[in-house]
């Protein structure tokens, strides 16, 4: 069950992130309100994810995939671009983190 909290944490964290531009320097108020209440459900998210999974793991698992989703949704939604030294660097925070994860001897039981 920690994972899926820890899901729902990336999720509402990418979603807060990917609403940055939109609500411009919050001067446009529901998307503000929107990002302000997803930042607020991934903290609370990995307050539960961290009971059982450390939260060195919780938060390297937690920043890597949202680094990586934020600019693979950056790309499709804003037509921003990266360079190849920049998609490797992004290939290497996801093997990062399947490799944090698969040897931490952190998962719940």
């Amino acid at each position: 069950m920690a994972y899926l909290y820890l899901a729902g944490a990336i999720v509402f964290e990418v979603t807060g992130t990917m609403l940055l531009p939109v609500s411009q320097n919050f001067t446009r108020l529901l998307p503000s309100v929107m990002l302000i209440a997803a930042y607020t459900l991934s903290f609370y998210f990995l307050t539960f994810a961290i009971r059982d999974i450390p939260i060195a793991i919780v938060y390297a698992i937690w920043a890597g995939l949202g680094v990586f989703l934020v600019a693979l949704l950056s790309l499709m939604f804003y037509g921003q671009s990266l360079q190849w030294q920049a998609i490797l660097g992004l290939v290497l925070i996801v093997s990062g983190v399947v490799l944090v994860n698969s040897y931490s001897g952190a998962h719940p039981q």
